[in-house]
């Protein structure tokens, strides 16, 4: 579900499937509405401190949604090649738009899919270049010509993902005993939030190989669609791989490395990959990574006597450093996933 951040982590193998029997938790939205938002709020917590990821059900959005998602995305990468490299990423200074099968690397390996990339949408702020390097940034999205439709349900998938990643911030932050609302400032005036939307074509030979390599998240919150029936997800919890296949209805969810920072590591933001599928088949996943303000720092929580006794501290990589600004986090995802824009557009921040 990379954003991509290239934390490091084993080589990618494609003999290295799964070994463990475990499965991720479910929790179901809806408890906080019912009454049992306590409940929902401990458990929340617990996933998310001993796996990081989570099966999300009970979130309201209805099947029609998905469904006009889905059938939208299949049409635009059943389009002529011409049409899709009409807004290839390559013509974008804020790394927007369609990015051909090859051309994204996780830890300098090439990932085997094919994927949109669309930001909050705005214009650029040239004047702010100064200021920080990660204004650069901001700006507009690539829309296909061929397919206006898309950019109005993707518009619609946007706002409803947005309200129930704000509401998990605020069930987080009550867990971790702070003010529900202490989060929401971070993300109140210009959230910079990513919808990749993303086809895994079939590849053997002879075995799958790497649809995402082994990553962590660099923002905050990850909602994840997967295509029914599609699986590929893989989690490492202690040092084993868990198979994540997509349960009905519902969103995978795993927090980013901002989470991790915001909570002295008692929140660990969780490696992650994907297994392209084999020849013959395909899978659709779209990832939307909920993330605030390029400009704006998640604030560090004051833990509970409890909790602060098993926060083991940020992770230390000296290849991936965690920065409290998350456009700070972003550049550096950005320029390391997707090097031949960075040479194109940015070719000063590169070295």
């Amino acid at each position: 579900m990379s954003d991509t951040s290239q934390t490091q982590t084993p080589e990618f193998s494609s003999a290295l499937f799964a070994t463990s029997d475990k499965t991720l938790p479910i929790l179901d939205f809806s408890r906080l509405t019912t009454g049992d938002a306590e409940g929902f709020r401990a458990d929340l917590l617990a996933a998310t401190h001993d796996f990081g990821f989570f099966y999300l059900t009970g979130h309201g959005i209805d099947d029609d949604l998905q469904s006009r998602v889905h059938t939208t995305i299949r049409r635009f990468f059943e389009l002529p090649e011409e049409q899709k490299l009409a807004i290839e990423n390559l013509k974008s200074p804020q790394f927007r738009g369609y990015t051909r099968v090859g051309g994204e690397l996780t830890q300098g390996q090439i990932d085997w899919r094919e994927q949109i990339d669309i930001g909050a949408e705005r214009p650029a702020v040239p004047e702010r270049y100064g200021e920080a390097d990660y204004w650069r940034l901001e700006g507009p999205n690539q829309w296909p010509e061929a397919l206006p439709e898309l950019r109005e349900v993707i518009t619609e998938w946007h706002d409803r993902l947005s309200d129930v990643a704000l509401t998990l911030m605020q069930s987080w932050a009550q867990a971790l005993g702070a003010d529900p609302h202490v989060f929401d400032e971070a993300f109140a005036t210009a959230p910079s939030t990513l919808i990749k939307v993303v086809r895994y074509p079939g590849k053997s030979d002879p075995e799958p190989k790497q649809g995402v390599g082994a990553h962590k998240d660099s923002g905050v919150l990850t909602l994840l669609w997967v295509e029914p029936g599609k699986g590929g997800l893989q989690v490492e919890n202690d040092g084993e791989w868990i198979d994540a296949p997509p349960v009905p209805g519902a969103f995978v969810v795993n927090i980013g490395e901002l989470l991790e920072y915001a909570t002295d590591g008692y929140l660990k933001a969780t490696v992650h990959r994907v297994i392209s599928p084999r020849l013959g088949d395909d899978r659709i996943s779209i990832p939307f990574f909920y993330n605030p303000a390029l400009d704006a720092r998640v604030p560090q929580i004051e833990l509970p006597a409890a909790l602060r006794a098993e926060a083991n501290g940020i992770t230390q990589d000296p290849d991936n450093v965690i920065f409290a600004t998350y456009g700070e986090n972003s550049l550096k995802s950005r320029l390391r996933a997707h090097p031949d824009v960075a040479a194109i557009h940015h070719p000063d921040l590169l070295g």
